[in-house]
């Protein structure tokens, strides 16, 4: 993972801000809970062992999708009404993406990607 990005993303709403698999959604209070919980997510493969385990055939699911960045790096802050988000992760945005929709669903906005 040598190209590395940087992603800046938008929650509007983060205390509302959930998955739609209870099992897998953040359930943190603030920007740095969920800062935390994302930065797992990337780094381990625990959700993504998580979700494998829920699924009808377990072992047919493509171990690529539970790939992770050791090094990947997330902060999140409240700027008004929202709260941003900056990742910077050699992870493809799919990945990225399928981690954001485990942890808090839709509730998010991709707003830039630049190289790190």
């Amino acid at each position: 993972m040598t190209n590395r990005s940087h992603y800046y993303l938008q929650i509007k709403d983060l205390k509302r801000a959930r998955g739609a698999e209870p099992a897998l959604s953040y359930d943190g209070a603030g920007p740095n809970d969920f800062a935390a919980a994302l930065q797992e997510a990337l780094r381990s493969p625990l959700l993504f062992q998580r979700w494998r385990a829920m699924q009808p055939d377990p072992d047919s699911v493509d171990e690529r999708l539970g790939v992770t960045d050791q090094l990947a790096a997330v902060s999140a802050k409240v700027d008004d009404l929202h709260t941003d988000v900056e990742i910077v992760s050699g992870l493809p945005m799919s990945i990225i993406r399928q981690r954001l929709n485990w942890l808090i669903g839709a509730h998010w906005q991709l707003h830039d990607v630049r190289p790190a």
